[in-house]
C-alpha cells in the first residue's frame, strides 16, 4: 500500500544541493539539473559563484554575500537566516536551491532546515556532493585507506569533546580532521595526549580542490614547526579551513608521487589570455586543465566593416555562383559570413558547389558547427602560408570558374592574397570585419600585468603584443613571455619584452601546451635543486631586465 501523501500544490519545493569542496567540476549532473530550473538560490557564500554559472540569469539570489570563503570565520554559521528564506520562497510557491559547502548530509543547520520543511508538508529532495573531508585528501594526494585496509574516523575539531579524542587517540585508525589553520596544532596536541604518537604522519591541506591549494606533510609533533617554518603561520588568515589527516596508514610517506592536482605542470599560476572572449574559451579550457587560472583580458573588439556593400555583394555572388572558392582565415571571419546569410535567410546550403578552405583547426570547428565541412585545412603549418601550400593552382580545364572569395579582417596581411594571384586566381578581398583596440582592463588588472601579478602571458598575434601593451601597460619582467610564432616573438622583442617560451607551431592549443612543457621543466629543476617550487609572480627581482637581443 502507498503512503499518502499530501497534497501542497500552492506550495514550492526545496533541494537541498551538495556543491562540492570548491572545484567546480566536482558538481553532479543532477545538481546542476537542478540548479538549472531554480527559481531562487540560496548558497553559502564560498561555493555562491560556484553554482551560480549553472543557474539561470533571473533567477533570485537573495543572499550577495562575499564568496572569499577566508573572510568567514570556520567557527560561526555561514548564513544564520537561510532556513526563513528557505521557508517563505517554498511557501510562494518557488523552486528554491539551497546549496552548500561539500555534502548536505554533513551539515548540521542543513539538517534543521530539512526538519522545517517536513513540518510544514513542503517537498524537498537531496542532492548529494562530495564532502570536503573526502574530496580534498584525494585533491592532496593523501588515500585514506591502504591495500589491507584500515578504520577511518572523521571528526570536526570545533565540536569534538574529551571523549571523542580519547578514542581517537587508542585507535590506530585514520583520523581525517575538519579543522582551522591556527587551530591544527591544537588539534594534534589533543591527538598525542589522548595517546598517539608525536611522530605519526600528518598532512594539512588548505584550499582544498581549488588552485589555491596547497599541502603540508609533518607529523602530530612537529606540525606547529613546520607551518612556522613555511610562512603559513601566524597568519591574519589563520581562521581558515583546513583537512588534517592523520595516520601511519594514509599514505602520507608518498605524497609526493601521489599529489597528481598540486603536481599539475601550471598549478597555481595566473595567466593572461589577451584574446577576445570568444577566441579565448577553448584556450582557457585547456590552461585549466594544466592547474592554471587563466584571466582573459580582451585586447581586440571585432566591428561590422564601415561600408558594408561590398561585404553584401560579395554573400549574394556566393548564391549567384560567382565563386569557386571561398577562405576563412579566422574564426571571426566564419562568424561575419554566418550572420550576414542569417540576416538573408539562408543557410548552409548556400555553399552547395563551393568549394571551402579553413586556415586552421578552429576555424574549421566554427566552420563545422555552421555545418559545412571545409574542403582544405592546412596539413602542415595552419597560417596563410600554409594554406598557399596546399592550394591546388588555377586549371581552366577542371576549374570552370577562376574566382576566390576571401572574407577577413581589415587588417589582414597580403601574403595569401598574392599567394592565391599567383596560382592564377582571381581574389575579391573582402573586408568582413574591423579589428579595433578594446577598452583598457580595469585598473586591479592593469596593476597585476605592470606589477608582476601574473605568472605568464600567452600572445597569439603580434596584435595582442602591441594592443595589450598600448591598453595596460608592459607586462612586469618576472612574467613568462609566451609567443605562438617568429614574427609575434619579434614584435614582444620590440616592445621590450624577454621572450620565454615559443610554440612549435602556430596554433594556441600547441602554445598552451609550450607553456605547460615549461612549466614542468621549471618544476622539476627547483624539485632537483632542492629549493622550494614557486610561481614566477613569486619571485620578483628589484629592477627589470632587459629582452635578450
Amino acid at each position: 500500500m502507498n503512503p499518502t501523501v499530501p497534497n501542497h500544490s500552492a506550495s514550492g519545493q526545496v533541494t537541498f544541493l551538495g556543491a562540492g569542496p570548491g572545484d567546480p567540476g566536482l558538481l553532479t549532473l543532477r545538481a546542476v539539473e537542478a540548479l538549472a530550473s531554480a527559481d531562487v538560490l540560496i548558497a553559502d557564500p564560498q561555493i555562491l559563484d560556484v553554482v551560480r554559472v549553472h543557474a539561470r540569469a533571473q533567477v533570485d539570489t537573495p543572499l550577495q554575500a562575499s564568496a572569499d570563503e577566508a573572510s568567514i570565520p570556520a567557527d560561526i554559521p555561514t548564513l544564520r537566516d537561510t532556513a526563513n528564506l528557505v521557508m517563505a520562497a517554498a511557501r510562494a510557491g518557488k523552486r528554491v536551491v539551497r546549496a552548500v559547502t561539500g555534502d548536505p548530509g554533513l551539515d548540521g543547520y542543513v539538517a534543521e532546515e530539512m526538519l522545517a520543511c517536513a513540518a510544514e508538508g513542503i517537498v524537498f529532495e537531496v542532492v548529494p556532493g562530495v564532502a570536503a573531508a573526502v574530496g580534498v585528501p584525494a585533491y592532496a594526494g593523501v588515500p585514506l585507506r591502504d591495500a589491507q585496509g584500515t578504520d577511518v574516523r572523521f571528526v570536526d575539531a570545533r565540536s569534538a569533546d574529551d571523549r571523542c579524542w580519547a578514542e581517537l587517540g587508542t585507535s590506530d585508525a585514520t583520523a581525517v580532521v575538519s579543522t582551522t589553520l591556527d587551530s591544527v596544532a591544537a588539534a594534534a596536541g589533543e591527538l598525542v595526549a589522548a595517546g598517539r604518537k608525536p611522530d605519526t604522519p600528518l598532512t594539512v591541506t588548505v584550499a582544498g580542490t581549488t588552485t589555491r591549494q596547497r599541502t603540508w606533510t609533518a607529523t602530530l609533533g612537529s606540525v606547529a614547526q613546520v607551518l612556522k617554518a613555511a610562512k603559513v603561520l601566524p597568519s591574519p588568515d589563520g581562521g581558515q579551513p583546513v583537512i588534517a589527516v592523520v595516520g601511519e596508514r594514509s599514505a602520507a610517506a608518498q605524497r609526493d608521487q601521489l599529489s597528481w592536482f598540486e603536481n599539475k605542470p601550471l598549478f597555481g599560476w595566473r595567466v593572461l589570455v589577451p584574446r577576445t572572449k570568444e577566441q579565448a574559451a577553448s584556450l582557457s579550457d585547456q590552461l585549466v586543465a594544466y592547474g592554471a587560472v587563466p584571466h582573459e583580458v580582451p585586447t581586440i573588439a571585432v566591428e561590422p566593416p564601415r561600408t558594408p556593400q561590398q561585404m553584401e555583394r560579395a554573400v549574394k555572388g556566393l548564391v549567384t555562383g560567382r565563386y569557386e572558392w571561398i577562405a576563412f582565415t579566422s574564426v571571426n571571419a566564419v562568424k561575419a559570413v554566418r550572420e550576414k546569410f542569417e540576416e538573408y535567410g539562408l543557410d548552409a546550403r548556400a555553399f552547395a558547389g563551393i568549394k571551402v578552405a579553413a586556415v586552421g583547426e578552429q576555424t574549421a570547428k566554427a566552420l563545422v558547427a555552421f555545418g559545412v565541412k571545409p574542403d582544405l585545412v592546412p596539413g602542415g603549418e595552419q597560417s596563410a602560408a600554409g594554406l598557399l601550400e596546399d592550394w591546388p593552382p588555377y586549371d581552366p580545364v577542371f576549374d570552370p570558374i577562376d574566382r576566390v572569395f576571401l572574407p577577413r579582417a581589415d587588417i589582414a596581411t597580403e601574403t595569401l592574397v598574392a599567394g592565391l594571384i599567383e596560382l592564377g586566381w582571381e581574389v575579391d578581398d573582402v573586408t568582413a570585419y574591423r579589428t579595433v583596440r578594446a577598452s583598457p582592463p580595469p585598473a586591479e588588472t592593469r596593476e597585476a600585468i605592470k606589477g608582476g601579478g601574473f605568472d605568464a602571458v600567452l600572445f597569439t598575434s603580434s596584435s595582442t603584443v602591441r594592443n595589450l601593451v598600448g591598453i595596460a601597460g608592459k607586462p612586469h619582467n618576472v612574467t613568462v613571455i609566451a609567443c605562438i610564432g617568429p614574427a609575434t616573438a619579434k614584435t614582444a622583442e620590440e616592445h621590450g619584452l624577454r621572450v620565454d617560451v615559443m610554440s612549435p607551431e602556430p596554433s594556441v592549443h600547441k602554445l598552451a601546451e609550450a607553456l605547460a612543457d615549461f612549466g614542468a621543466a621549471r618544476r622539476d629543476a627547483a624539485i632537483e635543486a632542492g629549493d622550494p617550487v614557486t610561481r614566477p609572480s613569486e619571485r620578483r627581482p628589484g629592477s627589470r631586465r632587459r629582452a635578450r637581443s
